[in-house]
């Protein structure tokens, strides 16, 4: 028999709608990742490392250089300083850094706070751990959360807040003073915040990214977690990092070594070069994607599924036709069988709360011909499909 914990875990929407996508040649703004590779000099780096050896497994917390370079990008780019050796661990992509942290402080009966709509793997994590789940709804159009409603939330038996910033799939980014908020919270009731920033470097209109770990500056009780994919548009290579304390970091290594152990050795070599270039790729990996943003944007106004502006990450949240008497799934296997458009409903990245039914969520991280066949095939649905 299988175990208890697993029944509560769901088959996840992407693969269903990847599937369908691939069935019917549709073309797929629900897929969450590039349709394009990352640069070639990165590729020319993990080549390199390959041809010089570096290919047994590399140590358990990651190789040096990369812990060192992640070390120093961050003491650049937000004034932040850590023990290379202490607090920060390599892991294989952010997946695996937020099972590890979940893993590592989450015990049976505990509440775990997530702000709704939600990245789909906390909900899993949170159950793989034993733990129970408790929300708070980011409310549409701006994707707001009642202070209020938060504090209210939080019991004797809450044990974590988890914040996605930017968020997936909403393209929230939290202010200075949201994320202070949350803080101070979790200073007021003893709780762990577990921040996942993967696509820290990717705001849109001037938006500045605040890190968990610029208000908490001694590391009391945060995690950050991040990774590469997003960055580098290398999603495959699975290359992330969990900074925290030297006490958290010592359990999170715990579930490290016996989950993966290691992480691909010459993606690691390739990686730490590839941080050593990010003050020269940046500006030109933003330039591509804020593009990318305002095309579809702009595009989607002329459609019947009406965008909510995203300011991070590559998603974005659009509404259904409110004259459509379909909920979200029905209506993205609709536009994937009939129109030859892929995206993924919404309704999977909220429990509580039913406005994920009226939106589906849009990918657009591809090429500009993607985005732009993909937004044509849109606009063939007709508000009378019902």
């Amino acid at each position: 028999m299988k175990a208890k914990r697993i029944n509560k875990i769901q088959d996840s929407i992407f693969g269903v709608m990847s599937a369908l996508a691939f069935k019917h040649q549709a073309v797929n703004l629900g897929q969450g990742f590039p349709d394009f590779s990352g640069p070639d000099w990165i590729i020319e780096a993990a080549f390199k490392a390959m041809k010089e050896g570096k290919n047994q497994y590399a140590p358990t917390q990651g190789i040096y250089s990369l812990r060192k370079i992640i070390s120093e990008v961050y003491s650049k780019h937000y004034n932040m300083n850590f023990d290379i050796e202490t607090e920060i661990t390599i892991t294989a992509g952010a997946t695996e850094a937020l099972f590890c942290t979940f893993l590592a402080l989450i015990e049976e009966g505990d509440e775990v706070i997530l702000f709704e709509p939600f990245y789909d793997a906390y909900l899993s994590d949170v159950y793989l751990a034993g733990g129970i789940p408790k929300f708070v709804t980011l409310h549409k159009p701006d994707f707001q959360f009642d202070f209020k409603e938060l504090e209210k939330l939080i019991s004797e038996r809450t044990k974590a807040i988890v914040v996605n910033n930017p968020n997936n799939p909403s393209g929230k980014v939290y202010t200075l003073e949201e994320l202070q908020q949350i803080f101070e919270l979790a200073e007021k009731y003893n709780l762990f915040i577990i921040s996942d920033e993967v696509y820290e470097f990717l705001t849109y209109d001037n938006i500045k990214h605040y890190s968990i770990l610029e208000i908490d500056k001694e590391r009391k009780r945060s995690i950050m977690i991040s990774s590469t994919g997003k960055t580098f548009s290398m999603t495959g290579w699975k290359i992330g990092w969990a900074i925290a304390n030297p006490q958290i970091t010592d359990a999170i290594r715990k579930v490290h070594q016996w989950t993966t152990f290691a992480v691909n050795t010459p993606g690691q070599h390739a990686m730490a070069y590839a941080f050593s270039k990010l003050d020269e790729y940046l500006p030109y990996f933003r330039k591509e994607y804020q593009e990318r943003r305002d095309l579809i944007y702009s595009e989607l106004q002329n459609t019947l599924f009406k965008p909510h502006k995203p300011y991070g990450s590559y998603f974005l949240l659009v509404d259904i036709p409110t004259d459509v008497e379909m909920d979200d799934i029905e209506v993205s296997k609709e536009l994937t069988i009939n129109n030859k458009i892929a995206t993924i409903p919404a309704s999977p990245f909220y429990s509580k709360s039913q406005e994920g039914k009226s939106m589906l969520r849009i990918c657009f991280a591809k090429t500009l011909e993607t985005i732009k066949k993909g937004i044509e095939n849109l606009k063939s649905f007709k508000s009378e499909k019902k």
